[in-house]
């Protein structure tokens, strides 16, 4: 049996949906990510998680126990919020110790569950400070240590990172991961960085319009997004519409406009006539001067260069293909000495195989 399991929950606001009719189970030591852009529902589900929300239908089930009704103080589930809530007044152990007073956990216990909740976010020696002597990423880690002193059976983390600089974000992601597996807690994350979703998770629910599009590992959401919406939102991606003309085996023919003529793999339940679209990551392509025609599983056009985006690690280029169609490709600054570049303007061949692109039947979902 799942840890978490959520049946057909709703709420709604007025003539508003924020969460409809969502089900899904989270298991027991997984580090379980909710993703979609601002106003998909993905913190209003947080908070009905942890009791500060009511849902208008549905259950929320957690070892079997029904939370319908529970006040937030008394269920095994803690918050860390983006603004980390410390009391400002007291220091980083009295912040820590405040739930367990709040409790009535026994006094000789406190010091000891406090030192132990700092050590786990590797903060020993930090316990006599106050929240305004510590770097944002060490508030976070003290709200995180505050949540977990507790030994809650789910952490839900609503935004934790989103206030940290690019480079202590990063460094806060590894320290989340290591976290989680030495604590063993099941995670909730809230976040609308993809990237931060895919670094992060064991699963990920993509959500929009208050449901869930595709609910998976991050690799699969990554190369086999299950709808469109999913394949636009988590990186990079090119898309083309398309309809299949001919099916042949593994491979399959589509009529792109302002391409021609593109192949890709069969998907289930392809036929001759169906519309869809191909979803293509830049990654996935090869730019070049001049490549070898005539290998039979790839995808071949002459284009020229629009537009360019030196990265330092790579160079993002726009390809406009010649019969108008653009796609964005990469190429690696990895040759030893100054890389040399492709100017606007500059004609090239794009090539990429037929199983490098995924296709998506118009209306699917997930």
């Amino acid at each position: 049996m799942a840890l978490l399991e959520i049946r057909n929950l709703s709420r709604r606001f007025g003539d508003y949906t924020a969460v409809d009719n969502i089900s899904l189970s989270i298991e027991a030591g997984e580090f379980f990510t909710l993703l979609g852009p601002s106003g998909c529902g993905k913190t209003t589900l947080l908070r009905m998680i942890a009791g500060f929300d009511v849902p208008d239908a549905g259950q929320i089930l957690l070892d079997g126990v029904d939370l319908t009704g529970v006040p937030p103080e008394q269920r095994p589930v803690r918050t860390v919020f983006q603004n980390y809530a410390l009391f400002p007044h007291m220091t980083v152990a009295q912040n820590i110790a405040f739930p367990l007073e709040m409790a009535k956990t026994p006094k000789g216990e406190i010091q000891t569950k406090v030192d132990e909740a700092l050590e786990d976010v590797r903060l020993t020696g930090f316990a006599a400070r106050y929240p305004h002597e510590l770097s944002g990423g060490q508030r976070q880690r003290v709200s995180i240590a505050r949540a977990l002193v507790t030994h809650p059976k789910l952490l839900l983390l609503d935004e934790p990172l989103s206030a940290l600089d690019a480079q202590l974000r990063e460094q806060m992601q590894i320290e989340l991961i290591n976290l989680q597996k030495e604590v063993g807690i099941t995670f909730i994350y809230v976040t609308h960085d993809q990237a931060e979703a895919l670094a992060l998770s064991h699963r990920i629910a993509v959500m929009n319009k208050g449901t869930v599009e595709q609910l998976d590992e991050p690799t699969r959401i990554y190369s086999y997004p299950q709808s469109r919406f999913v394949a636009d939102f988590i990186g990079t991606c090119n898309l083309f519409d398309g309809t299949i003309t001919q099916i042949e085996g593994n491979t399959m023919w589509l009529d792109v406009p302002s391409m021609g003529m593109v192949k890709t793999s069969t998907v289930p339940d392809a036929r001759v006539g169906a519309k869809g679209t191909i979803a293509l990551r830049p990654e996935k392509t090869l730019v070049s001067a001049e490549i070898v025609r005539g290998v039979a599983d790839e995808n071949h056009f002459d284009g020229h260069v629009k537009e360019l985006l030196y990265m330092g690690g790579v160079t993002v280029y726009i390809v406009e293909t010649e019969g108008g169609a653009r796609l964005e490709t990469l190429l690696a600054n990895s040759a030893i000495g100054r890389p040399r570049f492709f100017e606007v303007g500059d004609a090239v061949d794009v090539a990429w195989r037929i199983d490098a692109g995924h296709f998506i039947v118009d209306g699917a979902h997930g």
